[in-house]
């Protein structure tokens, strides 16, 4: 005995029920820019209604040369830091009724470039790189963004490279916090960053280095991971290996990566806080729950993907100021003498 599977209702099944023509009922459902009638329109809405009808998206984006959909290139969707962006960029398309489409570049290059060229057969309404690269990828991805500039898609990136750019001081952040951490008495840091070349990591690398300096603090040495957590863990392990006196700061560079070398402390059987303080950047939501809570850099992550979102749709768009907040708790005690 087979199931009975319902015919979903067509285009040609709307236009009957209508009493328009094919013509019509595609240009109400399907988003041409060809003005119809209102009172064809409100027809062909409500048979398109009544029967269930969804109108197909690749039939969409050919009557008006692009789709519906915003497209999000984030590196790693379990990481906080790129679903506070998600979240930001889906509240804006919301607000326009439309959707979000989202890939995960792992950071790589070559997968960012095959990604957009898949991208392109959607037509999305504008394309959002939200993750950090590094110069090794900048070629291959220009030539996909360049693509997309043809077919009518605005870009934006966060960073440089597209056609508009969401802008985070990453470098006068991490300055500020190490400044602060020397003012707090810390006179001894490790670092903990990613590769060599990544953009994001370079800039609070060397603007944590100057502010921690200028400060009265010397920078012992830097350990290289991933922005992951288990990376964190084991670059502070190999830290812990290589020997870390009481007292130490630990800045890492992302608030993921900090939590990490927390773990790997409690593990060696060290406390976090009065004996190797640890910092971070972003402050996520994690940061908070803790313990002890987590010294961060604020980075109003849902909101900049808000801008970014509005940076795709609005033909006057410039970025709003971006305030870097440094969040002293509990993981950075004052040093006493």
């Amino acid at each position: 005995m087979t199931a009975d599977v319902r015919r979903s209702p067509t285009l040609h099944d709307v236009a009957r029920a209508a009493g328009v023509s094919l013509a019509t009922a595609s240009r109400v459902l399907n988003g041409s820019d060809r003005k119809v009638a209102e009172s064809y329109r409100e027809r062909v809405e409500k048979a398109a209604d009544e029967l269930g009808y969804t109108a197909n998206a690749s039939a969409q984006a050919t009557a008006r040369g692009t789709s519906a959909a915003i497209a999000l290139l984030v590196a790693d969707i379990a990481d906080p830091y790129f679903g506070q962006i998600a979240a930001g960029v889906a509240r804006g398309a919301d607000e326009e009724g439309l959707i979000v489409t989202i890939a995960i570049t792992q950071r790589d290059p070559e997968r960012e470039a095959k990604i957009l060229r898949a991208l392109r057969g959607q037509r999305p309404r504008g394309v959002i790189l939200a993750a950090s690269r590094t110069d090794d990828g900048e070629t291959r991805t220009a030539d996909e963004l360049d693509a997309f500039r043809h077919l009518g898609a605005r870009t934006v990136a966060f960073g440089a490279g597209a056609d508009r750019s969401i802008r985070i001081d990453n470098r006068d952040g991490a300055e500020r916090l190490g400044r602060e951490m020397a003012r707090l008495g810390y006179r001894r840091a490790i670092a903990i960053g990613a590769a060599d070349g990544v953009r994001t990591s370079d800039d609070r690398l060397a603007g944590f280095a100057e502010g921690f300096t200028a400060g009265g603090g010397a920078l012992a040495r830097t350990y290289r991971g991933t922005f992951e957590r288990e990376s964190g863990a084991a670059s502070m392990a190999d830290a812990l290996r290589d020997g870390v006196d009481a007292g130490t700061l630990v800045f890492a560079l992302s608030d993921v990566v900090a939590i990490g070398a927390m773990t790997a402390i409690r593990e060696a059987g060290r406390t976090v806080g009065a004996d190797i303080a640890v910092c971070g950047f972003d402050d996520v939501p994690a940061s908070r729950d803790v313990t002890p809570q987590l010294t961060t850099v604020r980075v109003p992550l849902g909101e900049l993907g808000y801008q970014a979102f509005r940076a795709t749709v609005d033909a006057q768009w410039q970025q709003s100021p971006v305030e870097l907040d440094v969040l002293v708790r509990d993981s950075t005690p004052v040093v006493t003498p």
